[in-house]
């Protein structure tokens, strides 16, 4: 299926920019005339997947985060990527309360948090090579329900 829209965000991996991605997904995010609650599930996923990008992917380094958005009737797309680390064992990182770093009270629950408020997750990722996050949310799910 071909995508009718398409985003892309670079940011450096700081937290102020944090706030910065979520906007800009947010308001690509608007064209599919989302519900509220779906605004804040999209926002809420792309934070998580940006904070893993600062915390776990450049650690102290600093880095490009790439965002990407993509629209396909009323299914948004969101890819966030980084060229950090990677991830030894991508499985074992989804699970809930898996943290590499428990001594800076990382609660484990990113993944969860983004498989909760998105439709479909799927993460790859290659050791010295960097994570992929792709998210896909249906928008307007709410509304035929209701009609």
């Amino acid at each position: 299926m071909e995508h009718t829209n398409h985003m892309v965000l670079e940011v450096e991996s700081r937290s102020c920019n944090e706030g910065l991605a979520r906007i800009a997904v947010a308001a690509f995010c608007t064209q599919l005339n989302p519900t509220l609650e779906e605004v804040a599930d999209v926002k809420t996923a792309v934070s998580e997947a940006i904070t893993n990008c600062i915390v776990h992917a450049y650690e102290k380094e600093t880095d490009i985060i790439r965002i990407q958005c993509w629209r396909r009737k009323k299914e948004l797309i969101v890819a966030v990527e980084d060229k950090g680390k990677g991830m030894e064992d991508v499985k074992k990182a989804m699970e809930p309360l898996f943290t590499t770093m428990p001594q800076q009270d990382r609660c484990g629950m990113g993944f969860a948090f983004m498989e909760a408020f998105m439709d479909e997750v799927q993460v790859e990722s290659a050791l010295g090579k960097g994570t992929t996050v792709t998210m896909k949310k249906i928008i307007g799910r709410q509304n035929a329900v209701s009609e």
